[in-house]
């Protein structure tokens, strides 16, 4: 596995670059070339690709940290043995800011971990044209802990939100031992840490809470941002979120299961609709998809997760528009996703990192949805 970390930094400067270039002026003081995804540099490239695929030029995209390990080792996959001519930037700002720059178009596709509400996907159309939203991965959201002796702590729902609504502020408290009866826990303040950023990841997780404890649905329900109790820490970013566990003694956090891997923190097991204590490996997250049901429109969450399944399991979409793309961006856009639900080293770079591939009728189902991207209707 590549080390994934110095390749988004690296990836994080030429992103930089490239929107530096999409947004400066040419020669006339221009600034726009009316394709509505503020990067220039796909349409004006030149028309044959190293392979002869047609293919060059540049895309960028926006959104979501949850997939951004994933994104990186695709992007780089692809541009480097696939598509050498083919240039993708992926800025893992937050699927609130990612969704935010889609419906701004300035960038060519968004990516959140929440899929686009009716609301959002009428302001796509008041603004631009019909949006596109498809799956393309599946994920975890972990529980990471400070302290390796932890590591392996069962808890519920309701103990969950009893620890970020700071009801339980001690590791040695009545609720977590009577789940964790061969534990020796420590008297130790916990610091619950949080995403300060509007994130799809959060979703992920209050969407869990919500759904299993109704105190946690009244007073906070199920937001990608939302009022978080005093006491607790925010980070920006899966990355600042496990930072901040590592560096606050009592410290717990929830982030996407590829940056605990990366991390080397400590997980909880996490009692799933079943009473099952599930550890978050990758078998555990493909048994929760597996019981996604999918709609057509694809707005979907995953709930009710019982036998194998971990249950705070969470997917990625990725949003595009049906018009106003040049020719090139377009079939770059198509080409690149549809690789990620076609290659199978995509999925072998997915299960390394600790996400689900889709299932194959799924995948079916999305390749059709990615074919609508610039179709015009």
């Amino acid at each position: 596995m590549r080390n994934w970390r110095a390749k988004t930094a690296a990836v994080a400067v030429v992103s930089a670059l490239a929107l530096v270039t999409a947004c400066g002026s040419d020669d006339n003081g221009s600034s726009d070339n009316g394709n509505g995804g503020g990067n220039d540099n796909a349409g004006n490239s030149s028309e044959e690709g190293a392979d002869g695929s047609g293919l060059s030029g540049t895309i960028t995209g926006a959104g979501a940290s949850f997939p951004d390990p994933l994104f990186q080792e695709w992007i780089a996959e692809y541009t480097q043995n696939v598509e050498p001519d083919v240039t993708i930037n992926y800025q893992s700002v937050g699927s609130g800011a990612g969704v935010e720059q889609f419906l701004g178009q300035s960038v060519e596709f968004g990516s959140s971990e929440e899929y686009l509400s009716d609301e959002a996907l009428a302001e796509a159309e008041s603004g631009r044209c019909e949006a596109v939203q498809f799956p393309v991965v599946f994920g975890a959201v972990v529980i990471a802990f400070n302290d390796p002796a932890l590591d392996g702590l069962v808890l519920d729902a309701e103990t969950i939100a009893k620890i970020y609504d700071r009801e339980i502020t001690n590791y040695n408290d009545d609720a977590i031992a009577d789940l964790n009866p061969d534990f020796d826990l420590p008297d130790q303040e916990i610091l619950p840490v949080h995403r300060s950023d509007s994130s799809g990841t959060t979703f992920v997780f209050t969407n869990f809470l919500s759904h299993e404890v109704s105190d946690w649905e009244s007073k906070y329900g199920a937001k990608k941002e939302i009022e978080w109790a005093e006491g607790t820490l925010g980070g920006d970013g899966n990355q600042g979120v496990a930072q901040g566990v590592q560096q606050s003694p009592g410290g717990i956090g929830y982030v996407n299961q590829s940056f605990a891997l990366e991390a080397g923190l400590p997980v909880a097991h996490v009692v799933n609709e079943d009473g099952e204590a599930i550890a978050p490996t990758l078998e555990a997250t493909s048994a929760a998809s597996e019981e996604a049901e999918v709609p057509e429109n694809f707005q979907f969450t995953i709930n009710d997760i019982g036998g194998e399944g971990y249950p705070i399991a969470g997917t990625n979409w990725i949003f595009t528009y049906t018009c106003d793309y040049d020719e090139n961006t377009a079939d770059i856009i198509k080409g690149f996703w549809t690789w990620a639900m076609e290659s199978d080293r995509a999925d072998e770079l997915a299960e390394e990192l600790g996400y689900a591939p889709l299932g194959a009728e799924l995948k079916e189902r999305v390749l059709v949805e990615i074919e609508k991207t610039n179709s015009g209707s």
